[in-house]
């Protein structure tokens, strides 16, 4: 008997046994009387959400991406979802924007825009015309992370994409671009090879001027290094031909910044909010379009930056803001207080993105 044949004829005897010994317990029912049913799956740990992007004017089309899961689509507010992104080479998701106005144009930035040690990479930017259907890779292969993609709300063809680049090493293609009329993208800010895009906002009564929070960084297996000369706010009037970087000067804080979250308020484009960590991180709040800032607080203002960095502000209420962090805290002061909105016990703690309704804003979604 070869050895092969001997394994067999030893699992078989092993099965055998094993189960008329299983056969011969009986079961009391009653001992299994305070044991209760539990969904084991979904998990809360199946994974981040990246971006959110819904149709003003239709709430229940909602576009979720995930940071290793593609991207998925609701069509009835959230109650299912579809995947968008299955058959495509990569399913990290940066970023999602459609274009308000031809809802059937979506373009999508791969490759997660979070840094921690379990980032996943992505491979440029795709485009769809019907709606999330079908996909056009438009390049950009080597950004591997886009944390924002901003499309001209007056003209499709002009696309703005702040990518971050990969954590582990420096490249010098951690750049914001742009693309204008199809496949062409040119770089239009560009720092040094550490430094990415670590947030991006547009005016939204002036589509020329962009606000762009630039992080210096970089992981390592044993550490995470989040700041350097290169981090900054820069400001452009001209679609990104040129740029003005705000410092100490302005109002902003001393020495080496880390990443900085940046929104700019729909109601008054004039208030504009930077969360920025240093030293000591701090909100900081400018009245004047980002040209000079104050600080506001330095209290209850978020953790771990390097991992969170998203600020919303209320359509209708330039004082009312939205901190998206291990929590969400809001602020109804202008950025001078904050409280607990949501815990960070609900299915996990972490939050990345968070929409708010423009047309109805006491409607919003977050994760």
């Amino acid at each position: 008997m070869n050895k092969h044949n001997y394994n067999k004829i030893a699992l078989s005897l092993f099965l055998f046994f094993t189960t008329t010994l299983l056969l011969g317990q009986k079961l009391e029912m009653d001992k299994l009387g305070g044991l209760k049913f539990r969904s084991i799956g979904p998990a809360g740990m199946s994974g981040r959400v990246t971006a959110i992007e819904v149709l003003n004017d239709d709430p229940s089309q909602i576009f979720v991406g995930s940071a290793s899961g593609g991207l998925w689509k609701s069509e009835n507010g959230g109650i299912n979802f579809k995947p968008l992104f299955d058959a495509q080479k990569v399913h990290s998701i940066g970023d999602v924007t459609v274009y308000q106005k031809n809802p059937s144009l979506i373009y999508v930035g791969t490759g997660e825009g979070n840094p921690r040690n379990s980032q996943s990479s992505g491979n440029g930017v795709y485009k769809s015309m019907d709606g999330g259907t079908t996909w056009e890779h438009l390049g950009l292969d080597n950004t591997r992370n886009i944390h924002r993609v901003i499309i001209d709300p007056n003209n499709p063809d002009v696309v703005y994409i702040g990518a971050i680049g990969t954590a582990w090493t420096p490249q010098p293609i951690e750049v914001f671009t742009k693309q204008r009329m199809g496949k062409t993208w040119n770089k239009i800010l560009f720092v040094n090879n550490s430094t990415g895009v670590a947030d991006m906002v547009m005016d939204p009564s002036n589509p020329n001027k962009i606000i762009v929070a630039m992080w210096e960084y970089q992981r390592w297996p044993w550490f995470m290094n989040s700041g350097g000369p290169g981090s900054g706010l820069y400001i452009t009037m001209d679609g990104g031909k040129n740029w003005v970087k705000k410092d100490e000067k302005n109002g902003l804080p001393k020495g080496e910044l880390g990443r900085i979250g940046v929104a700019i308020a729909n109601s008054n484009p004039d208030v504009v909010y930077a969360l920025i960590e240093s030293k000591a991180t701090a909100l900081y709040r400018s009245n004047d379009g980002g040209n000079n800032w104050k600080m506001t607080a330095d209290k209850n203002v978020g953790d771990r930056p390097f991992y969170y960095a998203d600020l919303r502000i209320d359509p209708t209420n330039e004082n009312r803001i939205y901190n998206v962090f291990t929590e969400v805290t809001v602020s109804e002061d202008g950025g001078k207080s904050f409280t607990s909105l949501m815990g960070p016990f609900g299915v996990h703690s972490d939050h990345h993105a968070f929409w708010i309704n423009p047309k109805k804003y006491k409607s919003y979604f977050r994760w």
